[in-house]
């Protein structure tokens, strides 16, 4: 009898590690403060103005509805920039079909990522405006906006290039909430941060 309780407990355990995990959300990330009625105040990226590759306005308004993947960098990086572009562009080709989800990068080398260099390197790279912006505009606020998205964008002149820069892609989703993050220099991890923009779509889409 003890046999064969031990036994049908084993084909439990067995068909339950067979059943593929719910997951649920993504969290929002980032400290969170309680407004005086008890609401729940998430941080938020703020309002931003930039200028892409085709010399477009990059706001808010342009990833109205959409999620968005981000990141910094700049064009002559001798360090860790290739690696996360790589991966980034990974992300650009798994997603090529999916309209609700484009791709942000901030240009940390705001005196010479001019928006002709912008627009050179955005050929390398054979992307497209629409779907990938790479955005220069006013050092102060590229700087600033870093560490909305807990990233980090410094200048070091005793560093490779001149600067200090998060290695990360950042995932925000269609209301400006950080909702996840990978070291976008190894791709076992960008594996995985795709799987988290799956997740957010199908969150998305469910909420439309």
């Amino acid at each position: 009898m003890l046999r064969y309780i031990s036994f049908f407990g084993l084909l439990v355990l067995i068909f339950s590690a067979c059943i593929p995990e719910k997951k649920g959300p993504l969290p929002i990330l980032g400290n969170r403060d309680v407004s005086a009625s008890g609401d729940t105040i998430y941080p938020k990226v703020p309002e931003f103005s930039f200028v892409d590759q085709d010399s477009q306005l990059v706001t808010n308004a342009t990833f109205a509805g959409k999620a968005y993947v981000v990141d910094f960098f700049f064009i002559h990086c001798p360090t860790i920039c290739p690696k996360v572009k790589a991966q980034a562009k990974r992300v650009y080709d798994q997603f090529a079909a999916e309209p609700n989800l484009l791709l942000l990068s901030h240009s940390i080398d705001t005196k010479h990522d001019t928006v002709p260099a912008l627009k050179q390197y955005a050929k390398k790279l054979g992307i497209d405006a629409k779907r990938w912006h790479l955005v220069t505009g006013d050092h102060d606020a590229i700087y600033g906006i870093a560490d909305d998205y807990f990233s980090v964008a410094t200048v070091n002149p005793d560093a490779p290039g001149g600067f200090d820069h998060s290695g990360r892609l950042i995932l925000v989703d269609k209301n400006r909430y950080v909702r996840s993050f990978c070291d976008g220099t190894d791709p076992e991890e960008v594996t995985r941060f795709m799987e988290d923009i799956k997740r957010l779509l199908e969150e998305q889409k469910g909420n439309q």
